[in-house]
């Protein structure tokens, strides 16, 4: 039986509800900033939100509004500028508003650690990003926690591509049956599954009802033991646990495509 070795945890709307907090928000005070009159209310960022990638995401915006600009080079120059100044806003934010963690994140993070089961980062967002959400969480040092952190410069190709879990998994040294992903989205359970790695899916905000499959457990988040299934054993108060994930991980071949 393949030992529990890694957990390979996505960064928003799994580690924190960023999406909806921080970085819908950052990218509207960009477009004001530009003095452009776009704005992303909550269902339509929700939207966006099926195209992985802050750059992709204003690509496709631009393509359906008339008022974007005519050619490809001048979309590209603007892009870029929005998202330079949205990361800006994004980070200046995260510390000034104290972006929560969801509720489950830190104790389950910590027992990991304490446990000596090896925390890598999986996200395709930008690097600056993940430094000020972790940062402000688990101060200077937080790579001690997380020995790798694979980010969006890092990668070719965004989720759903499997790219960003090959390269945390060739980090560590270890295979896919090793670890666990945690994730939120369909993107982002389509690049574990794509790279063969078993995924736990804590639904969030913007993907609470969204068609989720081929995970080892889909609950409603790490704070809750009630909701998940494959039900957890136990009593029903309390977060998920290190036990729970590893219970999950040994019944993998019985309720996914894993064996």
């Amino acid at each position: 039986m393949t030992t529990l070795q890694a957990i390979l945890w996505d960064v928003d709307g799994t580690l924190a509800e960023t999406e909806r907090d921080g970085h819908r928000i950052a990218f509207n005070q960009a477009f004001e900033a530009l003095g452009l009159m776009w704005r992303w209310d909550e269902a339509y960022y929700g939207h966006l939100l099926n195209i992985t990638g802050g750059r992709e995401r204003l690509r496709a915006d631009m393509a359906q509004r008339p008022d974007a600009p005519p050619t490809v080079g001048e979309r590209d120059a603007l892009v870029e500028e929005l998202h330079r100044r949205k990361t800006a806003i994004y980070t200046a934010l995260v510390r000034e508003t104290g972006i929560p963690l969801r509720p489950g994140v830190r104790e389950l993070v910590e027992e990991a650690r304490d446990d000596g089961i090896r925390q890598a980062i999986t996200t395709t967002t930008s690097r600056a990003n993940v430094e000020a959400l972790l940062g402000l969480h688990f101060g200077k040092t937080w790579r001690q926690v997380f020995e790798v952190a694979v980010c969006g410069e890092d990668v070719a190709k965004k989720k759903p591509d499997p790219e960003v879990f090959l390269r945390a998994l060739k980090a560590l040294n270890l295979n896919p049956l090793q670890a666990v992903a945690i994730e939120d989205s369909p993107g982002g359970v389509a690049a574990a599954l794509a790279a063969e790695v078993p995924v736990v899916v804590a639904r969030s905000a913007y993907f609470a009802q969204a068609t989720l499959e081929g995970a080892i457990a889909i609950g409603p988040g790490l704070h809750s033991r009630d909701g998940w299934r494959p039900a957890l054993a136990g009593p029903g108060t309390g977060p998920v646990s290190l036990d729970d994930l590893r219970a999950w991980h040994q019944e993998m071949d019985s309720v996914s495509q894993f064996g």
